[in-house]
């Protein structure tokens, strides 16, 4: 008798136990709360990696590649001369070469070259921000050459030289010690890229959501959940807005699409060398248009230049090619810039 007792006394604390266990588990978890607005999801471990690219003065960051000056100077002639100028002595871009030992003078030139104090800073830059017209578009071992020759370009590196993951860690920038961020790179009337100080102190401990977009604007311009305007090499652009047969809704549809085009021309890169209706490097998209009014065979003419490139047609400059834009996103640019760009 008193043994059966024993194991029912003993089986009714494991199961107090066990229970009391599975309780401060269930507590233990964060209470999930729905978003409000319903949309979105958590970014995955794959589309993290994709944005988490920058790399550290100490090499953290940089994969595995190599690249010679030879290389680094074919690269650059047809990528970055337009901008940057044959020798890296610039156009109407920043200078990037020449100026080492000059920091301490009454005339100070400020390039990569003679500013920078590390390598890696150059390598992370070119990686991630050039070419101008289609960022991110190199791959490692091509990002090492160009890193390689612009340094060649202010004696860095000799013409025999090359750079990989380990050695332009190694590399003693002329400025290693006498690096400031006091001003911009090239002028020191400039200000700095960046300049913040963390904030620790009276944080906000709540985020209250106190505005939303009311409900009368929700379909102002069409059916924004239904049109897609999707960014990237050989995407197509569709902007759909809700089928109507009024004038007005139409009016809205020609918008939406000419909207489209504009997007899709910032994207592939254009609006860094075209205005609309102003020069910049190259000549204004209305301009163009006007130009080609009358020309038959403008439009598939314009859009293989796109693509492939071209120089000489508007000046000195050349035009780098589109490579990364479909045949069918280059008719549709084109199309849009014949047709007044509006």
């Amino acid at each position: 008798m008193c043994t059966s007792r024993s194991r029912v006394i003993s089986t009714l604390q494991l199961a107090l136990a066990g229970a009391m266990l599975l309780a401060g588990v269930a507590s233990a978890q964060p209470a999930v709360e729905p978003s409000p607005f319903g949309f979105g999801k958590v970014a995955t471990r794959e589309q993290i990696a994709a944005w988490d690219i920058d790399v550290r003065p100490d090499g953290t960051g940089l994969p595995p590649g190599r690249g010679t000056v030879a290389q680094g100077q074919a690269l650059y002639d047809a990528q970055c001369a337009s901008c940057h100028g044959t020798f890296g002595e610039s156009t109407d871009y920043m200078a990037i070469a020449g100026g080492v030992g000059t920091l301490g003078t009454d005339q100070p030139i400020r390039t990569t070259g003679s500013k920078l104090n590390y390598a890696t800073t150059l390598w992370d830059y070119i990686n991630r921000a050039m070419p101008f017209a289609n960022p991110k578009s190199l791959a490692p071992d091509e990002v090492y050459a160009l890193t390689a020759y612009v340094l060649h370009l202010s004696d860095i590196l000799p013409a025999t030289g090359a750079l990989d993951r380990e050695s332009i860690v190694r590399l003693q920038m002329p400025n290693r010690d006498g690096f400031t961020s006091l001003h911009g790179l090239s002028s020191i009337r400039g200000t700095p890229d960046t300049k913040n100080v963390a904030c620790m102190r009276e944080c906000v401990r709540e985020v209250r959501v106190t505005s939303q977009m009311p409900d009368h604007a929700r379909n102002d311009h069409g059916n924004l959940a239904e049109q897609t305007r999707t960014i990237g090499p050989g995407a197509r652009r569709v902007a759909s807005a809700t089928s109507a047969t009024s004038t007005a809704s139409k009016g809205a549809e020609a918008r939406v699409a000419s909207a489209a085009h504009a997007d899709l021309a910032k994207s592939a890169g254009c609006t860094a060398c075209h205005g609309t209706t102003q020069k910049v490097v190259g000549p204004a998209f209305r301009e163009i248009g006007s130009r080609y009014a009358s020309d038959a065979g403008a439009a598939e003419r314009l859009a293989r230049q796109v693509r492939q490139g071209s120089s000489g047609v508007w000046g000195p400059v050349a035009m780098p090619p589109q490579a990364q834009l479909s045949e069918a996103d280059a008719r549709a640019l084109v199309g849009w810039i014949l047709d007044g760009a509006r």
